[in-house]
């Protein structure tokens, strides 16, 4: 048995944030229901890479749910998603706030119909304030929240005039950053940070209702932002802004790659090697397994001689290939790692032997941990026994096919 059977959840969201939220209750045990526009369905199901004519993403994304073909926009659809939440615990939609009241989907209104059900909502900046009904993606909360600044890189005057040669424009060196001979460009990660966290916090959330819906007998309502779930992740890079600093300084926060005992090594094979030597004890560690002892007192080093520790230790590694310095570390405790490839990771023997990566269908399943897996389902596979199960009989549902409904 697992912690969330006989919970059933109706998941009428599109795309990552909602879909991997569901996916963690999903492997939890609950009856996720997932509800998609008849003509076509989520969009992630187009989404390459593919595999066997379907999405890889909505193939991981979607494991271990059910899916029902409704279109919300009919004005036919109220009495079935009426029908179907007679029967969930938990509702889940993605909608901005005035397309969820179009389409009748307003918790105050659902949960005086359904006292018990929980009503989560996952929207770009929730359902109040001046963004609310914006548009937006997750690159569009990481530049809101200051992540596309600290995930940067910094441009010298030769990469600017060269790209000012390519693109015909001109690079504008910001005033905040002082020495005009440099400038920082804002890079997108390619990692969703902001769907993912969101959805992280959403699934929290719906615990949470949950166990207090244990406790009093009432439904709630989960309001997730995704802008605010994507703040609430800058807590270290955005240090410095937190205590009064007019910008981020990369050098000063301890976790960016700035300081030697926290950053990234190439070797000399040009492989890397991640080094996470924060408490002193692996730092010392560290430095007299390269042959650099002396170092070990300057892990807090200030300002020009932090750069020049940086320097030392860069030039220490690239003398040796990253399997030599993983040989020599092998029998060391300093939290130093090889940095993989997602295809190198895959094959981790440590990550096998737990069962964190599971093949299911032809597709590689991450974090799908000792769990039974059950393939993405086709468009509306489960429409029929769904349906029957909220009481909508055969005759209904011809019915309602007929008129493009289901």
């Amino acid at each position: 048995m697992r912690a969330l059977d006989g919970v059933r959840i109706l998941d009428l969201t599109r795309l990552l944030p909602g879909a991997y939220a569901t996916l963690l209750l999903a492997d939890l045990g609950a009856d996720v229901i997932k509800v998609e526009d008849p003509r076509g369905g989520d969009h992630a199901r187009r989404m390459p890479p593919l595999a066997d004519g379907t999405s890889v993403y909505f193939q991981v994304l979607n494991r271990n749910k059910r899916s029902v073909t409704l279109d919300l926009r009919s004005g036919e659809a109220g009495p079935v998603l009426d029908a179907l939440l007679s029967t969930c615990d938990v509702m889940v939609d993605s909608f901005r706030p005035r397309t969820a009241v179009r389409l009748g989907l307003d918790s105050t209104a659902l949960r005086a119909r359904h006292p018990r059900l929980i009503c989560a909502s996952i929207s770009g900046f929730g359902h109040t304030g001046p963004y609310a009904d914006r548009a937006a993606h997750d690159i569009n909360y990481e530049a809101l929240v200051g992540l596309l600044t600290v995930a940067n890189r910094e441009l010298t005057n030769d990469q600017r005039k060269g790209r000012e040669g390519r693109e015909g424009g001109t690079t504008r060196v910001p005033a905040e950053h002082g020495d005009a001979s440099t400038a920082r460009e804002p890079q997108v990660p390619r990692l969703l940070v902001a769907d993912i966290g969101a959805a992280m916090h959403a699934a929290a959330g719906i615990l949470a209702a949950l166990f207090q819906r244990e406790r009093t007998g009432q439904g709630a309502f989960v309001e997730i932002s995704i802008h605010e779930a994507a703040l609430s992740w800058m807590l270290f890079p955005g240090a410095p802004a937190l205590v009064g600093g007019a910008h981020d300084d990369h050098g000063e926060v301890p976790l960016t790659g700035e300081a030697a005992c926290y950053t990234v090594y190439a070797t000399a094979d040009d492989q890397y090697l991640a080094l996470g030597a924060l408490e002193p004890k692996f730092w010392t560690g560290f430095c007299e397994r390269i042959g650099r002892p002396d170092l070990a007192s300057r892990q807090a080093a200030p300002g020009g001689d932090r750069a020049r520790v940086l320097a030392d230790v860069r030039a220490v590694m690239r003398t040796r290939t990253r399997d030599e310095w993983l040989a020599v570390f092998a029998d060391a405790d300093v939290c130093l790692t090889p940095v993989r490839t997602l295809a190198e990771a895959l094959t981790d023997p440590h990550l096998a032997e737990r069962g964190a990566i599971v093949r299911a269908g032809g597709v590689t399943c991450l974090g799908a941990h000792r769990l039974d897996i059950r393939l993405a389902p086709a468009l509306g596979a489960d429409t029929d026994a769904v349906l029957e199960e909220a009481g909508i009989d055969a005759a209904e549902r011809v019915h309602l096919r007929a008129r493009h409904v289901l």
